[in-house]
């Protein structure tokens, strides 16, 4: 029972933290104790267990699984049981899985349609420019909503290239920017500054070409010559 207490809990929390990120608290609710429990459970199981009717049960597992967040399995038979298996819900278990699925979502319902917003407030400011080309408060509107709108494609492409990262390479990524000191990460962020977008974008493109066993090659190789300009 003790364990039983701390996952309803982590689940009454999860649905309040859900809810900041856009996520029905209900349908967090769900994905946080289907987490905890890190088993297939019935929808019965956990309407009991979490105190929804059948109706807000179901639509929170409908919900969970469009985030991909839980999948669906065959339910495990029990004793004495007769007839076909039902169906249980289980928490996709790989945790950067289902972060990038959130982010993937999130971009799909909340990014792409402020893109188009921004998108089409900037052609009508820009219409209305060409109408009134002396009217410099227009002027200033369309400039500020056409920059606007560069920094939110940018942001919404970062986070659409975060989705597709495959989540082991995700997670490797994140684990090794973690053993990196703040101080050297923002260093070497500040002298990505000073080099050129283009010599920047020539980098990139040439990385990119490597093969995978080129590139470790590559790395050592980029070691032993940065070390030696940084004495």
């Amino acid at each position: 029972m003790a364990a039983e207490v701390i996952r309803r809990g982590l689940a009454l929390a999860w649905g309040e933290i859900g809810s900041s990120w856009g996520v029905p608290p209900a349908t967090a609710r769900v994905h946080g104790y289907l987490l905890a429990h890190r088993r297939p459970l019935s929808e019965r199981e956990i309407r009991l267990a979490l105190g929804l009717s059948h109706r807000a049960t179901s639509l929170a597992l409908a919900e969970s699984a469009s985030w991909g967040l839980i999948e669906r399995v065959p339910e495990a038979r029990r004793t004495g049981r007769r007839g076909p298996a039902g169906a249980a819900w289980v928490a996709v278990g790989d945790h950067w899985r289902w972060f990038g699925r959130v982010v993937e979502q999130r971009r799909m319902r909340e990014g792409d349609p402020a893109v188009a917003a921004i998108a089409r407030a900037a052609a009508e400011a820009g219409d209305a420019c060409r109408r009134a080309p002396d009217d410099p408060e227009l002027a200033d509107l369309s400039a500020w909503l056409e920059g606007f709108l560069g920094f939110v494609r940018l942001f919404d492409r970062a986070a659409a290239l975060v989705a597709r990262v495959p989540p082991a390479d995700l997670e490797r990524a994140m684990a090794t920017l973690g053993g990196v000191p703040d101080e050297a990460a923002l260093q070497v962020l500040g002298l990505l500054a000073a080099v050129s977008d283009d010599d920047l974008r020539a980098l990139i493109r040439v990385v990119g070409r490597l093969s995978p066993g080129a590139a470790p090659r590559a790395v050592r190789l980029a070691v032993r010559v940065l070390g030696g300009l940084a004495r």
